[in-house]
C-alpha cells in the first residue's frame, strides 16, 4: 500500500520513522534530500509572502 502525501511529508521532516522495509539506494536518498530542500524553500517562501502581506 502506498503512503499518503502527508505521511511522505512527515517522513521528509523526520517527524515519522521511515519504513524499515523500504529500499535504501543512493538515488532514493538524493531524491528525498532534494524533495526536503524543495519543501523547506516552499514553506519559507509562503512565510515571506504572509509577512509581506501583513506589513503593507
Amino acid at each position: 500500500m502506498k503512503d499518503s502525501i502527508w505521511n511522505q511529508v512527515l517522513t521528509y521532516f523526520y517527524l515519522r520513522k521511515r519504513d524499515p522495509n523500504a529500499p535504501k539506494t543512493l538515488d532514493l536518498k538524493f531524491m528525498h534530500g532534494m524533495n526536503r530542500i524543495s519543501l523547506f524553500m516552499f514553506l519559507f517562501a509562503v512565510i515571506v509572502m504572509i509577512v509581506r502581506l501583513f506589513r503593507h
